[in-house]
């Protein structure tokens, strides 16, 4: 048997490196947390995509709704200071300002990070759709010392939808429990997350009704805080819509100011946060003025 050149065997070995490397994973991209403090799950990737410039309003805008604002801003520093804090559920009606308030208790949590000498937290949204790649997310933001506020707008389920229980492991349960430097706030229409009649419907077939109920209600118990919001009634609707026009600088006599308002709420039968700033969103382009 004759001897194999070194040099044939170099090239042969190189040949099956680079045939390796082809077949093998791509690298996964690095994580970073920087740039921003709110940021969005994109689980395609993945990757953290950071928001230059949020959308959201100041807390001291938000009105009837002090009760929930103090007990939400309380328990998001509680967290940022390294505290025990609970994952947080704001269900109410459409529109009276769930999101809004997440969003402004946490920038008004982070303007107090320097005073009170903590790293400001991280808002991370994350979609309805990707709640089945939650897991995957927790396991990158797990070893980060930056403490991240989970937020998920609208969260809720229907009917043959498995990925709560995902849920409730994640938030609770399962082997590793939920990080340290992880809380977790959703927005819901609904108190428990499901749609009645598919609560009743187990009720209904199930052998052993009472359990078969208790597992689909049991994922808001994992939510340490509810918050309730309804819709305000009319000074509440209107304190809201001065509060707007003080702010922004729209100058428009108090009379007009309230018959366009009540006009404005009549249209869109309802009165609310959303209604009160969307009424303001058009006064200030008929003045031909910005919301800044």
């Amino acid at each position: 048997m004759s001897e194999l050149d070194p040099r044939e065997v170099y090239s042969l070995l190189n040949r099956i490196a680079s045939a390796l490397e082809q077949l093998a994973p791509p690298s996964p991209p690095s994580f970073t947390m920087d740039g921003s403090d709110v940021f969005v799950w994109q689980p395609e990737g993945p990757r953290l995509e950071p928001v230059a410039r949020p959308n959201r309003l100041e807390i001291d805008l938000l009105r009837g709704i002090d009760r929930q604002a103090t007990q939400l801003h309380a328990n998001t520093l509680r967290f940022a200071k390294g505290l025990p804090a609970n994952n947080a559920l704001l269900w109410g009606a459409r529109g009276t300002g769930k999101s809004s308030l997440v969003k402004a208790v946490h920038a008004a949590v982070n303007e107090q990070a320097e005073e009170l000498k903590f790293e400001p937290v991280a808002l991370i949204e994350i979609h309805r759709e990707d709640i089945p790649t939650l897991p995957r997310l927790l396991s990158m933001v797990r070893s980060q010392s930056r403490h991240c506020l989970l937020f998920c707008d609208d969260l809720s389920f229907d009917h043959d939808d498995t990925s709560y229980k995902s849920l409730k492991a994640v938030l609770e349960g399962g082997v590793e429990g939920r990080p340290e430097n992880v809380i977790f706030y959703a927005t819901s229409n609904r108190r428990h997350l499901l749609p009645r009649d598919m609560i009743e419907n187990e009720r209904s077939t199930a052998i052993n009704p009472g359990e078969a109920v208790e597992e689909k209600v049991s994922l808001s118990d994992r939510f340490g805080l509810w918050l309730g919001f309804h819709n305000c009634d009319q000074q509440t609707y209107l304190d809201m819509i001065r509060g707007y026009a003080r702010r922004f600088g729209l100058d428009v006599p108090e009379e007009q100011l309230i018959r366009e308002a009540n006009e404005w709420a009549v249209t869109r039968g309802a009165r609310s946060g959303r209604v009160a700033w969307q009424f303001v969103q058009d006064l200030a382009g008929r003045l031909g003025q910005r919301l800044e």
